[in-house]
């Protein structure tokens, strides 16, 4: 097993500590390569999707030395595409996206038959959480391209889901694009930087302000925080058009995400009114934000963090900082197949369901490489992200002598 803990690791630290290979010693440096899609097709010379810098005659070394640090992946990359699970799975989409769907008509029926009686509407609005996540889900798969092989089906899918969530694809693309490369890496990755919690003994002493205040009690508000992910998620879409980063479509996207947006807000307060459509409302973000925070957080949270410098080769830095969650049809429905993340940070463009089938596989052949490979169950991947969110907030709780 990988430890957890506070600690943060260098390239040599972790040469040491788990018999990476010697590449890390060499001070080579690669340059990142922007991608719109996250998927191990776009590998370039190399496992991540980088990009081999130029070549000279003093680091002429490099090309043999990537070699030898890609070949064990593209050997696991080998035995996965011969399984087949690397092949697309329309049936299985043909029903996942329809029934999404229906879903969400199913709550808008509920609203609108129902739209007087307000415990009614808080189940619906408990319902619609459920749902908003699972169109989340089919955006995720759109977004690295596991549901159709030409780029624009996939993007057809991924609008709908901005204009359904309000979320925007852009956004959320290049956020979750950087975190793909740099799982868990300081000041890179950045679900690890968030304004209100600390990853790191060094990042709970920097913070300031009420993320200072959050900071020092974060095991006690990490669940109750997470009732604002849904406005977090939203916003920081808005910002990213106001500010015009890199919009795929700088058009479609803003149109799609304000018509959403008007559309949700009109339904609910045409036909639940101003108070009963405000407690849906709230409900429904509240319970969403918690239901996406606990299927993210196990992923890679309680994990071990890199310094920013750190240079690991993909097949270590994926494995090292990702964590399964113990497999069970409830458990697949629920995480949306992400329990699975070691596979998944692997092989992004695996189809959702093939994940599953994909693990044995992936444990085998780490366990021939002496790579650890962590999974723990669904309670015990929650004591230990509580557990390393108090351990490193602790410098912040110590009374000054």
């Amino acid at each position: 097993m990988v430890a957890g803990g506070s600690t943060s690791y260098n390239s040599g630290q972790y040469s040491a500590g788990i018999n990476a290979p010697a590449v890390l010693a060499t001070g080579v440096c690669q340059e990142s390569r922007e991608i719109n899609t996250i998927s191990t097709g776009n590998i370039i010379g190399s496992a991540v999707g980088l990009v081999p810098r130029p070549i000279t005659e003093s680091d002429s070394v490099e090309p043999i030395t990537k070699r030898e640090r890609d070949r064990d992946y593209l050997e696991l990359k080998r035995r996965i595409t011969q399984a087949g699970l690397l092949n697309r799975q329309y049936g299985y989409y043909a029903w996942k996206i329809p029934s999404v769907v229906a879903m969400v008509a199913t709550s808008v029926a509920v609203m609108i038959l129902f739209s007087g009686t307000l415990w009614v509407q808080m189940l619906n609005a408990v319902f619609l959480a459920l749902t908003f996540t699972n169109l989340g889900f089919l955006g995720h798969d759109s977004g690295h391209r596991q549901i159709f092989k030409k780029p624009r089906y996939n993007d057809w899918v991924l609008l709908g889901v901005g204009f359904m969530t309000g979320m925007t694809p852009s956004w959320w693309q290049d956020k979750h694009n950087t975190h793909h490369r740099a799982p868990n890496q300081l000041e890179i990755d950045g679900d690890i930087e968030v304004s209100l919690f600390a990853f790191s003994q060094e990042q709970a002493m920097a913070m300031k302000g009420l993320g200072r205040l959050t900071a020092r009690y974060q095991a006690f508000l990490f669940y109750p925080l997470l009732m604002l992910t849904a406005l977090s998620l939203l916003f920081g879409g808005i910002a990213y058009q106001i500010r015009k980063e890199r919009m795929r479509y700088p058009v479609t996207e803003p149109v799609l995400v304000v018509a959403g947006l008007a559309a949700y807000l009109a339904l609910i307060f045409f036909f639940l009114g101003p108070w009963y459509g405000a407690a849906f409302i709230a409900v429904h973000r509240a319970l969403g934000g918690v239901y996406m925070g606990s299927v993210f957080a196990p992923n890679h949270k309680g994990m071990p963090m890199l310094d920013k410098d750190t240079e690991l080769d993909f097949l270590h830095q994926q494995v090292l900082t990702a964590r399964d969650v113990q497999g069970s049809p409830l458990a697949d429905f629920w995480y949306g197949g992400l329990n699975y993340q070691i596979e998944h940070h692997l092989f992004p463009n695996m189809p959702r369901n093939n994940l599953k089938k994909s693990q044995p596989i992936v444990r085998s052949f780490l366990k021939e490489k002496g790579i650890p490979y962590h999974e723990t169950g669904v309670w015990q991947s929650h004591k230990d992200i509580l557990g390393f969110l108090h351990e490193v907030s602790a410098p912040l709780r110590q009374k000054k002598s």
